[in-house]
């Protein structure tokens, strides 16, 4: 049989196609470029949910891409079998629930639409399925949150510090593919959405100062009082949402995901490496 591989280019799915390949699985990866041949691989080109390629019988389909997509195409895709679906979401659906910001707000609602929308196209197939939701996703170069700020810094020789005492727990994407691979046989983490944070949860201000502690290039440290951080939420109403919950924690606990699936990320160690594009 055949896994299936939404988003196997992403920072999750870096880690995720050689820990498969590993298995012995034949691996699937779907992409809307064309992509380089890979050993064990074979790429198709397509887009979610009404421009798939035709496929062949599947054990498991996993996906790192937005849930609603996959859900729209299990609705009325024809499998001849009922393959295991795992598929990530995002605790934003739950830290940004009450979100200052509209935007945020719509974004923690359609996370949670796309998760019960999944669920119910799974029922369809009679396809066991799992959801994890990651905190904040860090390891491969490729994430938004972390790795700009990292550049930015080596290229400016300057790297902000804003003070913040909520609590973070950034998740590397390879213990992400762990789980991900450790619920394909768990039976027991069929129909759950399950957490997956960091294996430390550290304040905002030092998981930033991990970050330029990690960087090969030294940095002129700029700290960022909490009146300026304040003045930046009303006048960069852009920054509004991510300033305003530096003292807020944004936090999982991994409790089902240590006793269902035996996985226990690593703690938040960064090196330059993670912050350079994958090769």
């Amino acid at each position: 049989m055949t896994v299936l591989v939404f988003g196997g280019s992403s920072q999750i799915g870096h880690f995720l196609l050689p820990r498969l390949l590993a298995s012995g699985e034949p691996v699937l990866a779907l992409s809307r470029q064309p992509r380089p041949a890979q050993a064990g691989v074979e790429w198709l080109q397509g887009t979610l949910p009404d421009r798939m390629p035709a496929l062949p019988p599947l054990s498991a389909i996993i996906s790192f891409g937005p849930l609603q997509g996959l859900a729209d195409w299990l609705a009325q895709a024809t499998l001849a079998d009922a393959p295991r679906v795992i598929a990530t979401s995002s605790m934003s659906a739950e830290t940004k629930r009450d979100s200052s910001v509209p935007a945020e707000r719509v974004l923690a609602r359609q996370l949670r639409d796309g998760e019960a929308a999944l669920a119910t196209a799974c029922e369809r197939h009679g396809c066991a399925w799992t959801v994890l939701r990651p905190t904040l996703v860090y390891g491969a170069g490729l994430d938004k949150s972390l790795t700009p700020i990292a550049r930015r810094a080596m290229r400016l020789r300057l790297f902000p510090l804003p003070a913040g005492r909520g609590l973070r727990q950034p998740v590397h994407a390879d213990d992400i593919a762990q789980a991900v691979l450790a619920a394909l046989e768990c039976q027991a983490a069929a129909g759950r959405i399950l957490p997956i944070g960091g294996g430390e949860r550290l304040r905002s201000g030092e998981m930033f100062a991990r970050v330029r502690s990690s960087l090969s290039r030294s940095t002129v440290p700029l700290p960022l009082p909490a009146w300026l951080l304040r003045l930046g939420q009303r006048a960069l109403p852009p920054l509004r949402g991510p300033l305003s919950r530096l003292d807020s924690d944004l936090i999982a606990d991994n409790g089902e995901l240590q006793r269902l699936l035996g996985i226990r990320p690593r703690p938040f160690r960064p090196d330059s490496v993670m912050w350079l594009p994958p090769r």
